[in-house]
Order: C-alpha cells, then sequence, then structure tokens
C-alpha cells in the first residue's frame, strides 16, 4: 500500500490507516470495533450506554488476540432534571402517540439515563488503559480529563463549530473531530445552541484546519473514498465513518433497522430532538413527520428518552419504523454492506489510488 501523503494523524493514534469507524451507542459492538481495528484503523466503542463492568469486559474482549489501538466514546453532558411542567408538557405532546398503541403514559418506569463522563468511569478508563479515548458534548471536567492524559491516553472531541475547535485544542484535544451538519446521531454541540447556525463538512472543515495546529479528523456524510479524498483535499488528516459501518454485519442492527437504511436515500434524514432531547439526525419516518421534527416541548437530555422508548419498543414489536429511533447521516446511500474490515481495506485501498491519481 502507498504511504499516506498526511502521516499527522496516523502519528499521534499509532494508526496505519487514517480512518475512524465512529462509536454509535446501540448499534456498535465489539465485534465491529475489533474487526476495524485490526485493519490499522481505528475502531470504537461508545461506552454511554455501558455500567462499568460493561466497559471493563469490552475491553477485555477488545484485547483478545488483539494489540491495535482502539478507541472508548463517552458523553460529557450535563444532568439538567426537568420539572414537573417540564414533563407534564412532553407527556401531553406524547399521549396521542401513545394511544395509538394502546399505551398508558402514566405508568411508564424510570429507566437508566445515559451518565456522563464521571469519577466511576475515569477509574476504569485508568485501569483498562485504551489507546484512544473520544468525547462528544465537549470534555470532562479538568480534573478528570488530567487523569486520563497522565495515563498517556490520546484525547479526541466533536466540534461543530470554529470556536468549539479552539476551545478542544486549548483544553487538551490531541486531535479534533469536526462534525458536519450531514452527519447522523448526535449532534457534538455544547458552546454553540442553535441548531440553525450549524455547519456542513465541507464549509467546516478547512476552517477548522486553519484555525488549530491539531490534527483534524473530518466526520459528516463520507460513505465512500470519494468522501476521504475531498476531506483530505480540504485539510483533514483524517476521516470518521459512522452511518457506512451500520450497513456491516458486525453493527448491532435491527433487521428493522437495515431495511430503513437501506432506503435512507429515499426517505431522507433530519435533525431532530424528540427522540432524546438533544439534535440527533436520524431517517424520516410518522413521529418526525407528524411531530416536528424539532420541539421546544422536550426535556434537555438524556431526560426525553425515558418517555419515548415504550413508543419505540411498541413500534418495533410491531414491525412498524414510525417510531423508532433510526440514526443516520445523509451519505447512507453511498453505503455498502460487507464485513467490517473489507470495507476498511476497500475505502483505504480506493481512496490512496484516488490520491496517487491524482498527484500524476
Amino acid at each position: 500500500m502507498q504511504p499516506w501523503p498526511d502521516h499527522r494523524l496516523l502519528d499521534v493514534l499509532k494508526l496505519e490507516i487514517p480512518i475512524i469507524q465512529a462509536p454509535m451507542a446501540g448499534s456498535d459492538s465489539v465485534a465491529l470495533a475489533r474487526s476495524v481495528s485490526s485493519t490499522g484503523a481505528l475502531g470504537s466503542l461508545a461506552c454511554a450506554l455501558l455500567a462499568a463492568d460493561q466497559v471493563r469486559e469490552a475491553v477485555r474482549a477488545l484485547r483478545q488476540r488483539m494489540s491495535r489501538p482502539f478507541n472508548l466514546n463517552f458523553f460529557c453532558h450535563t444532568m439538567e432534571t426537568p420539572d414537573s411542567i417540564a414533563i407534564q408538557k412532553w407527556k401531553s405532546f406524547l399521549r396521542p402517540h401513545y394511544e395509538r398503541f394502546g399505551l398508558d403514559i402514566e405508568s411508564v418506569a424510570e429507566t437508566r439515563l445515559r451518565r456522563p463522563f464521571d469519577e466511576e468511569m475515569c477509574a476504569v478508563v485508568e485501569d483498562v488503559g485504551p489507546e484512544v479515548v473520544s468525547f462528544h458534548f465537549g470534555l470532562p471536567n479538568k480534573d478528570l480529563l488530567e487523569r486520563v492524559k497522565r495515563r498517556g491516553i490520546k484525547i479526541l472531541s466533536s466540534a461543530t463549530t470554529v470556536s468549539e475547535a479552539k476551545w478542544l485544542e486549548s483544553h487538551g484535544c490531541d486531535a479534533i473531530i469536526a462534525q458536519g451538519f450531514e452527519a447522523g446521531g448526535h449532534r457534538g454541540m455544547f458552546l454553540e445552541t442553535n441548531i440553525a447556525t450549524q455547519l456542513g463538512l465541507f464549509a467546516l472543515l478547512p476552517q477548522v484546519r486553519d484555525a488549530v495546529s491539531v490534527p483534524v479528523i473530518a466526520a459528516g456524510g463520507i460513505a465512500d473514498a470519494r468522501g476521504i479524498v475531498a476531506a483530505l483535499a480540504l485539510g483533514a488528516s483524517g476521516v470518521q465513518l459512522g452511518t457506512a459501518y451500520l450497513f456491516c454485519p458486525e453493527a448491532n442492527v435491527s433487521p428493522l433497522y437495515r431495511r430503513a437504511l437501506a432506503h435512507a436515500a429515499e426517505k431522507g434524514t433530519a435533525i431532530t430532538n424528540l427522540f432524546s432531547g438533544r439534535p440527533a439526525r436520524g431517517i424520516l419516518n410518522r413521529y418526525l413527520q407528524e411531530s416536528g421534527p424539532m420541539s421546544d416541548v422536550a426535556p434537555p437530555f438524556p431526560y426525553a428518552a425515558t418517555l419515548v422508548a415504550p413508543l419505540r419498543a411498541a413500534s418495533e414489536r410491531a414491525g412498524s419504523l414510525d417510531y423508532m429511533q433510526l440514526w443516520a447521516g445523509e451519505a447512507a446511500g453511498l453505503a455498502q454492506s460487507m464485513p467490517a474490515d473489507q470495507f476498511t481495506r476497500k475505502l483505504a485501498a480506493e481512496a490512496l489510488s484516488e490520491l496517487y491519481k491524482a498527484s500524476t
């Protein structure tokens, strides 16, 4: 394989291929991360929904017969508990949808919420020592971050604006993920709150590259070699792909979700806060089309999800996409279904071929 023209990210993260499989809570898997990391790219495992013991077990499984670097991902949100009035407004908003399935919104039990990176998870990270830790929604507090860095772990986080990128660099990030508006799943917004001001990747990326000195990773709307080549041309040292890896057999994706992904280009995607309370991009379905897809009534992340969960479960049991949470980016129509290691090597080979073709 020809050498990559920009080695900065490869050198920082000790990789051979400047491709990162995005962490996707609930949809990624140990098998997916292992498969990607085995190629010399960077596999990732989202830990926002995992307990401490589950993270330890996942790391043990990742390290079985594999010594390549991998990434553990955590959220850094604040827990802003909604008051009773806000919850009642959310119940009123959702009640007509509950009635479609004959569900009682007043009988919903408390569920385990997504917790931000805390003392317990920091201790786990110190113990298991992954090569890379990435964060979403900013960074944890200074003390926790310094403990992770003292372990020699490289730090990544997502920026959706130039201001966020500068903030992340000044607070110790080793590389920054420039997340364009096209990306599936949750927006990494933490300084910016206005979804209307978010930039597409190819407007955001060169501005971030000019504003920071650390390597920049391009994310959003990349699903094939053409996207990789374009991102590198605009100054990225590497790329991160999420939706494209959902098509791989190692992804933890239900048959219904896979069906939706296969037709995502026809259905379209939208930014919505109706599942979790934070803006995230997913495939349009009945719930989003009838209700929004954005609403001021949704409680803050992660509290909105508790009352949406029964709707999601009932929809899937009924074989319907109407209320399923179907995170996906705008380039889903470009993705191909194949094993993750094969897909990663194919992306790398085709991107390098195009890069060297362009240079001759």
